[in-house]
């Protein structure tokens, strides 16, 4: 079977990388159009966001564009940084700032109230207007301070429940079985599958 061709909205290595090998070989994910502009991400929901960028990546590229939106949502501070992760120590923060941000906010919080979630909605939007999409959500828990040095964004902070005791970023590959992004991508091959 001739791979699906899939237009990647993202400019991000780690979510190309993760996307790609969750994707497997049924699907040709070709990078982002060099001429696309950065996508302001100013949706209510995962789901606008990730249809604002498969939108823009199909119109700059006239293929089928694939696209996700994921938040952090930890309990005890009302469901944030959710819809707001990327962002959450600012528009132009890193990494390593989104989670000092968050390890700042959850100090003192003791360990049962540390219950968070991880969910990826994925979205693929066709020329013909056309979408199929699906959400990925992996419960868990945020840690004191920052273990491993794999993975990306809050990787470091989040232990998921299906796990061993090890956050994100001490899995290696075995993170995307548990993952939200990893369970959203499958969702989203099974059903473009469907739809060949």
């Amino acid at each position: 079977m001739t791979p699906v061709r899939l237009v990647a909205a993202t400019a991000n290595p780690d979510k190309l990388a993760e996307m790609a090998l969750v994707l497997g070989d049924a699907f040709d994910l070709m990078p982002r159009p060099v001429d696309l502009d950065e996508v302001v991400e100013d949706g209510d929901t995962l789901l606008d966001n990730a249809r604002l960028k498969a939108v823009a990546a199909c119109g700059a590229s006239g293929s089928a564009s694939v696209a996700d939106d994921t938040g952090l949502e930890v309990d005890a501070l009302g469901g944030a940084p959710g819809v707001h992760s990327a962002r959450f120590a600012g528009e132009d923060a890193t990494y390593a700032d989104n989670v000092e941000k968050l390890l700042a906010a959850m100090d003192g919080v003791a360990p049962g109230r540390r219950t968070a979630r991880f969910r990826t909605v994925a979205l693929v939007h066709r020329p013909d207007g056309s979408e199929v999409f699906a959400t990925g959500t992996v419960e868990g828990w945020i840690v004191d301070r920052a273990r491993g040095d794999g993975g990306f964004g809050y990787d470091p902070l989040f232990v998921p429940v299906e796990g061993d005791g090890r956050t994100f970023a001490e899995m290696g590959d075995e993170k995307h079985a548990l993952s939200h992004r990893g369970r959203a991508f499958r969702t989203l091959a099974r059903k473009l599958v469907g739809h060949l």
